[in-house]
């Protein structure tokens, strides 16, 4: 018995990549993909409710290391909740952050799908290259920033007038520990925007590092100004990573710009305001050739008479 084969068509990738589908159709595609990925954090979402209460007593340890935060018996003192319904928001808000990075290989998925059939092969090429690069830098960000907020907490506590024996309130203490892990893991990523301009061919390694002073003097202003933690520790780590970062970025261009040959035009050596050198070759000019006379002009063929004035136009005009 012979079972006839259905030719399979393009699929909706190819489709998207070749322009053929329509505007319907990519509205229907977009609608699909926000439902699937809308469905990954749901699960996700479960899945963080129930380890909503690990990731407290994670977050719960930089302020359990504090030397004061301990009783007699050596149990971490608990934290000020201001309101009965603190806790259980509290717990959604952690269980709503745990099922975004849970579900972020499926959501991260479907908006890759959806934008990368708008990309040359190239451009999909660097994406995989910067998102597997973006991907630890977060998490390197994200792990220092959670090493160093002991040291915050202790200053700034160290600091005041209220001592170490202070309770905090949970609510914020559980968002001033967030955000500088946000913070530190969002900024991490400053370094993939040097290496895009310099990939792109916007900026060669050598006008990147004539950046230095502007970019360091940045990163200090931008970790005074964003960092939570008013002390010392967080703000100056800060700025020291992102500096660092840059001139591994920097390094990471002049490779790049070698392996390209960028640096070896001919103008490549000179300043924007300096005049470029021309080659000065006092070559003689050797004589032409002689020209031969100039044929002569035919004369002209005569000129017809025109036709009487009610000869030229028909009965229409």
């Amino acid at each position: 018995m012979a079972f006839a084969l259905r030719k399979r068509g393009p699929s909706s990738f190819q489709r998207a990549s070749e322009g053929s589908m329509t505007l319907v159709e990519h509205v229907r595609e977009l609608r699909d993909r926000l439902f699937r990925a809308s469905l990954a954090v749901v699960a996700g979402l479960i899945v963080g409710f129930v380890l909503a209460q690990p990731a407290f007593d994670l977050l719960k340890e930089p302020y359990c290391n504090l030397p004061d935060s301990t009783n007699a018996d050596g149990v971490c003192q608990g934290f000020l909740q201001l309101s009965p319904a603190d806790g259980f928001l509290l717990k959604l808000k952690l269980a709503l952050w745990i099922g975004l990075i849970v579900a972020a290989p499926v959501w991260l998925y479907q908006l890759w799908a959806f934008i990368a059939p708008g990309l040359h092969r190239h451009e999909r090429k660097w994406a995989y290259v910067f998102v597997a690069i973006a991907a630890p830098l977060f998490a390197g960000g994200a792990v220092l920033a959670y090493l160093v907020v002991d040291k915050g907490l202790a200053f700034l506590m160290e600091s005041g007038v209220t001592g170490l024996s202070t309770q905090l309130e949970v609510t914020r203490y559980i968002s001033f520990v967030t955000t500088m892990i946000l913070l530190f893991g969002v900024a991490f990523e400053f370094p993939l925007i040097l290496l895009m301009l310099n990939f792109t061919g916007v900026a060669t390694a050598r006008r990147l590092l004539s950046w230095w002073r502007v970019v360091i003097f940045v990163c200090f202003a931008f970790a005074a100004i964003a960092t939570p933690d008013p002390g010392p520790f967080g703000m100056t780590l800060l700025a020291l990573s992102l500096s660092l970062l840059y001139f591994v970025a920097v390094g990471v261009a002049f490779l790049n710009d070698k392996r390209r040959g960028r640096g070896k035009e001919i103008y490549a050596g000179l300043a924007d305001d300096e005049v470029s050198p021309l080659k000065d070759d006092n070559e003689p000019i050797e004589a032409s050739a002689p020209f031969g006379a100039p044929d002569s002009i035919a004369e002209p063929e005569p000129v017809a008479k025109p036709a009487p004035i009610e000869r030229r136009y028909d009965d229409m005009t």
